[in-house]
């Protein structure tokens, strides 16, 4: 074709018969996209005909005259969405370049409609008439007729669309018609992209999610509202819904069921590979893009599978196609190649529900494979399901990043952990001499063990340098905290105080020593040699005995708010008595906490949740401010007076330039078991507030639902009566001082442990999730327990004013039954416990229908969080030791606070006992009220037939009696009163 002259493609679309009815109705609203040469124009939609006439001209231009013959017409029929039901597939129509004639000897031509996946339901027929038209010189200048002809006019029926659903009108059908249109024989690069407004698909490589719209985000954050409010509505109704006779509940019924379509790619049958190639499946649908790894043997299997949020999709076409890489001679340049695709219609992909058997993979021939070459087969199995499905855990999920370790759900264990007691009896035979010093009189030795990190010393001892008097004796406990897996060797030293030199040292391989469970069994003593400096091989021996106690439980949470009180040794766990069921649904209007892209605000969500020993962690859903997890957790349950701690944090650590961050949390709460109702479901949304320098701040809410179901009413009424701890902690108990050394202790063990797994729990989630910090002084914390203590004794003075009241004849029917009262127990003194238990009866009884729901959320007026100045946070958040002082004024500082960390804990101890008192009148553990109001109708009947002196002498007696017959154990109602919930959870 001669320079000077210009072409023009101009199909028109004339008419279609008997297409496949689509809109539920039985009929169809049909419009036509036309694609070629990366332009692309769309005819009107015919409104409910299945025998539309549409006689619409569109044109193109021919950009290159000589290579029109190798070009290909796509002709895509849609059903509109936007008057019909739903925007489904109609037919496809591709014609060959080839076939064009030019203007003047076309003819109308009607062509059978094409499926577009193997599930497809298509019939009918489409009527066209294409020409080609070429052009002198003297027209428009080429260039001004690419703008123009690149540029269509808008159809009448796109304008009255809405911004979004235009946006997804356009984007839908295009990019799925450009995919197949890669995929031919004719255009075989991916790499290509269309002149038109509307993105292409993502490359192969691309794994994340195209961002959408800003518009289209705030539509879809309006519709989470919307559904949020919906689910709010239908809490109350969960939260009475009794499930006691429910045995049929699935594993996932606290949660929602969220659909995920999955595809499985098993492997590749391809014809004729030549050396040195590489082949690889991707897979396409809508904005994702996704490829297997490259295989360089095709009998090696891929056996991947991959999730898609279906949610999240904007297709409905699922696009499998298979690439081969051949590496090049020059530059070592790869070169790609399709070798055929095969295309799944979503819309006709099957369920599957477990326990239903996996869908077994069945081979698929790849359409558009090369010219002149045999056919190609892939096996994979396609089916939708939910996140309940076993393949879910280990699938590419489109929500979470793809396969990024740091962004799955994970379960983590702490380690297994004893108390290592190591008793330093006396040494003998030390060489305390040396020839290069001068004699000294006296020497005073220590003793030192040190386990890891761990490091303890015994006292000092002034010994004589002669033999007969060097051999001090110490019998002191020094005990660390040991964790499976051991430490490979405890090291004793004795060293010289007097010239600061080691006297010997010993190892002691920490896998020989002797485990105990109960404080009768007597660890065995040990000589060891010490071995000094290589002139001292034999430095003397050191006498000590070591044991791990199995019969603690090494404690690594705050006392208030401990998830586990177990035995480290299992043969002296009792039974679950229970099962505790988490299910975290979803977050709703989270903060941003981070930038993506320098430009906007964003916020990788996560949860973690703990319970004795298991560490809970869900996956991340990327990019989200309304996450939806939908993910469920169950813990045996061995007491019920623990608590399950929830966190939520933001994942700044799943990218390689992240890696140093911090993971920012975003707000914390915790559920007592005790305060729940036994197969009840509490369900609903929780406020998160985090403590920053700058104040209390809320990041969002939390759904979730929880559920404890009690196996053993025998065996939980039992543990009321119970020790909260086992009965090593009574027997041979533990100072408070070394209490704390050893808790903090294990906490940054466990912390240690967890971050070196694989993808690694950070240390600053352990620390916030087993609240490390809880003993630091805080002037905040300290008026929050001084406040719950006025609080438990405004009591004392609203009684006081009641008695007050009835003193002035404030309301003289009260005075007169109080005057009777009297009377009454004057004349009839026996009668006075008995009234005074059965009123307790009455008055309990009656509240229980005025019974508070117990929010499973932290308080923020509790913890006083609205009232506390920027100083007393500067204070709070400073570091220990403090930095904002002089060396002088800031050790007194690190005096004062931990001072003021003892008092303020006592404080916290003092309010948790009235508290305690409170709760078992205000059925805040129904359990424990009920019991209390059993005992209170027994005992105004023991107490109506036993005499009252005879009470007393009996109750003086008990209270009198010699030690011999008393035990170490605390009482029954010691124990019971301990195990009464107080507020000690809810402080933030």
């Amino acid at each position: 074709m001669a320079e000077n002259c210009s072409r023009k493609l101009i199909v028109e679309i004339c008419n279609a018969k008997n297409l496949m009815p689509k809109d539920g109705q039985g009929t169809a609203s049909p419009y036509v996209i036309v694609d070629f040469d990366c332009q692309r124009r769309r005819s009107k939609t015919k409104f409910r005909d299945l025998n539309p006439q549409w006689d619409e001209k569109l044109e193109f231009l021919v950009h290159n005259t000589d290579a029109m013959v190798s070009e290909t017409l796509e002709i895509n029929l849609y059903n509109d969405k936007n008057t019909g039901k739903r925007n489904t597939f109609l037919g496809k129509v591709k014609i060959a370049g080839s076939t064009f004639v030019k203007a003047g000897s076309e003819s109308l031509v009607y062509y059978p409609l094409e499926k577009r996946s193997v599930f497809s339901q298509i019939k009918g027929e489409i009527g066209l008439k294409i020409c080609y038209v070429d052009e002198e010189a003297s027209a428009p200048p080429p260039t001004e007729a690419a703008e123009k002809s690149e540029t269509p006019p808008p159809p009448v029926a796109e304008e009255k669309l809405s911004e979004k659903e235009e946006k997804k009108e356009e984007e839908k059908p295009k990019e799925e018609d450009k995919k197949e249109e890669d995929k031919s024989p004719e255009n075989p690069k991916p790499e290509e992209t269309s002149t038109t407004a509307i993105p292409p698909p993502p490359s192969p490589s691309e794994v994340e999610k195209i961002p959408p719209i800003a518009h289209e985000e705030q539509s879809k954050q309006k519709k989470m509202m919307v559904s949020e409010k919906q689910t709010k509505n239908s809490v109350n109704e969960l939260e009475i819904r009794s499930l006691s006779g429910d045995r049929t509940r699935s594993a996932y019924d606290l949660v929602d069921q969220m659909p995920f379509l999955y595809v499985r790619v098993v492997k590749a049958k391809i014809s004729n590979q030549e050396a040195e190639t590489c082949i690889y499946a991707k897979l396409v649908i809508g904005t994702h893009g996704i490829k297997t790894k490259t295989q360089g043997d095709i009998h090696k299997d891929w056996d991947q599978v991959f999730a898609f949020d279906k949610e999240g999709l904007n297709s409905t076409l699922l696009e499998i196609s298979v690439w081969v890489e051949k590496k090049g001679t020059e530059n070592n340049n790869t070169a790609e190649s399709c070798l055929g695709t095969v295309s799944f219609d979503m819309l006709e992909v099957p369920r599957r529900v477990p326990p239903d058997s996996p869908l077994a993979p069945q081979w698929y021939t790849l359409e558009g494979s090369p010219e002149n070459s045999t056919a190609n087969d892939v096996m994979v199995a396609v089916w939708i399901g939910t996140q309940a499905d076993e393949a879910f855990q280990e699938a590419w999920q489109s929500d979470s990043g793809g396969l990024i370790p740091e962004t799955r759900a994970k379960v983590y264990l702490s380690p297994k952990l004893w108390y290592l007691r190591v008793t330093v009896i006396q040494t003998q035979d030390l060489q305390l001499g040396s020839v290069s010093e001068p004699e000294v009189r006296s020497h005073e030795l220590y003793a030192k063990a040190q386990l890891g990190a761990q490091l303890f010393k015994t006292s000092r001892t002034m010994v004589g340098s002669s033999s007969s008097s060097s051999n001090p004796t110490w019998n002191e406990d020094l005990i660390f905290v040991a964790a499976e897996p051991f430490e490979p060797f405890l090291v004793i030293t004795v060293e010289d105080a007097t010239n600061g030199h080691s006297v010997g040292h010993t190892k002691v391989h920490v896998a020989s020593i002797d485990k105990r469970t109960d404080e009768t069994l007597e660890p065995r003593s040990r000589w060891f040699n010490l071995v000094g400096d290589e002139s001292k091989p034999y430095a003397g021996r050191i006498h000590v005995k070591m044991c791990l106690e199995g019969g603690y439980h090494v404690i690594d949470e705050a006392a208030h708010v401990t998830s586990d009180v177990r035995a480290t040794a299992k043969q002296l766990s009792n039974s679950p008595i229970g099962l505790l069921e988490l299910g975290i649904r979803g977050a709703t209007n989270l903060l941003p906490v981070k930038t993506k892209d320098s430009t906007r605000g964003t916020t990788d969500a996560y949860v973690v949740a703990k319970y004795g020993p298991k560490w809970v962690r869900t996956r991340t859903i990327l990019d989200q401010f309304n996450p939806r997890w939908n993910e469920q957790y169950t813990w045996d349950v061995y007491d019920p007076c623990t608590v399950l701690t929830i966190g939520v944090f933001d994942n700044g650590k799943y990218t390689h330039h992240e890696a140093g961050k911090k993971n920012v949390r975003l707000g914390k709460l915790r559920v007592r078991l005790s305060t729940l109702d036994t197969n009840r479901v509490y369900m609903g949304s929780h406020s998160l507030t985090v403590l920053l320098p700058s104040g209390a701040k809320k990041m969002g809410e939390i759904e979730i639902a929880v559920r404890f179901s009690c196996s053993s009413w025998p065996s939980l009424i039992q543990a009321y009566a119970s020790p909260i701890l086992p009965k090593m902690h009574y027997v041979r108990p533990l100072g408070p001082a070394q209490q704390d050394i050893l808790r903090h202790t294990a906490t940054r063990i466990v912390a240690a442990r967890l971050a070196r797994s694989e993808p690694a729990l950070g240390q600053y989630v352990v620390h916030f999730m087993l609240d490390s910090d809880t003993h630091m002084w805080s002037l905040r914390r300290s008026k929050a327990n001084w406040f719950r203590v006025v609080g438990c004794l405004s009591r004392v003075a609203t009684f006081a004013r009641w008695l007050d009241g009835i003193r002035m004849w404030v309301h003289p029917p009260t005075t007169i039954l109080v005057h009777l009262l009297l009377v009454a127990i004057v004349l009839c003194p026996h009668l006075v416990l008995p009234t005074i238990s059965m009123y307790a009866f009455l008055v309990i009884t009656l509240r229980f229908r005025y019974r508070q729901w117990v929010p499973i959320s932290m308080d923020p007026r509790l913890s006083y969080v609205d009232k506390v100045g920027l100083d007393e946070l500067d204070e709070e958040f400073d570091e220990f030791p403090t930095t904002r002082s002089p060396d002088q004024v800031f050790i007194r500082y690190d005096r004062l606070r931990a001072l003021a960390g003892r008092a303020q804990t006592l404080l916290g101890d003092v309010a948790a006992q009235g508290e305690r008192l409170e709760a078992l009148f205000n059925w805040r553990d129904p359990r424990a009220t009920g019991m209390f109001c059993i005992v209170c109708l027994f005992a105004s009947l023991v107490f109506y037939v036993v005499p009252f002196k005879v009470f007393v002498l009996g109750s003086g007696f008990f209270y009198l009696r010699h030690p011999r017959f008393r035990d170490n154990m605390p009482s029954v109602p010691i124990n019971f009163f301990r195990r009464l919930p107080p507020l000690s959870d809810q402080i933030l």
